[in-house]
């Protein structure tokens, strides 16, 4: 299998952990599930411990990542999940969709085998800017953001609730805009290699001396230290949650 993880995910483990914030708000759409598909599970972050949970994977290398536990992994993709109908309580998703080859055929999948909720955290494209794309403007829309709307969500899955997911300034998981309010991070590489983004961004280079020079001279602090009085920014996270009609 030739998984984009195997290469960009080698030190996902290190920085991309669950926030807890972020994660009882994931654990509370789960409902009462008692099974959990967990789909594009990752090292594991976000999957609730008190469950009984089946993570399915492509990268080995992620899977090679998790820690030991009862859960029970298994490599495949979402767009061809080896499960009967209904068979779990719920399934979940967390920052995975958007690198989906066909994200409408992984969703269907996951309707497909879920009895319960199926819950999503991922993100709103239009609503997502911070002063990160001033710095890095070679960020430029993917395919998914061009080609899956969000309102595709609704289309695909039927009625959905949609809840905006605040980032708060302490993130301990480590995605592009966790550090909105430590921007001093993104200078460092090993963050910066665990935010797929930095992998498919060119010319990074005067953009990280810009963002250095201007935290040096206080010119960022200048233009967007009112931020440094937020405790939480809405920066597109969102939590779709899907039940079965």
């Amino acid at each position: 299998m030739d998984a984009k993880y195997d290469k960009i995910g080698t030190n996902y483990s290190d920085f991309r952990k669950a926030d807890s914030r972020i994660e009882k708000t994931i654990w509370k759409a789960l409902g009462t599930a008692e099974t959990v598909l967990n789909v594009g599970a990752g090292t594991g972050s976000y999957e609730p411990h008190d469950r009984c949970v089946t993570a399915i994977e492509p990268s080995a290398e992620m899977i090679s990542q998790r820690k030991p536990g009862k859960t029970k992994v298994m490599q495949g993709y979402a767009e061809d999940l080896p499960f009967e109908d209904d068979q779990f309580d719920a399934s979940m998703a967390v920052f995975t969709v958007h690198h989906w080859s066909d994200p409408a055929k992984g969703l269907a999948e996951m309707r497909r085998v879920s009895k319960g909720p199926v819950v999503l955290l991922t993100f709103d494209p239009s609503k997502g800017a911070f002063w990160f794309d001033d710095y890095f403007p070679q960020r430029t829309p993917s395919n998914f953001d061009k080609h899956f709307p969000f309102s595709a969500y609704e289309k695909l899955m039927g009625p959905v609730s949609i809840d905006v997911v605040p980032v708060p300034h302490d993130c301990g998981d480590g995605f592009v805009g966790a550090y909105w309010r430590r921007p001093e991070a993104y200078l460092d590489l090993s963050v910066r290699k665990a935010m797929s983004c930095f992998w498919s961004m060119d010319g990074v280079e005067p953009s990280l001396k810009k963002l250095d020079e201007d935290l040096k001279s206080g010119a960022w602090e200048k233009k967007y230290g009112y931020l440094l009085g937020y405790d939480t920014l809405d920066l597109g996270i969102r939590l779709i949650t899907s039940c079965k009609q």
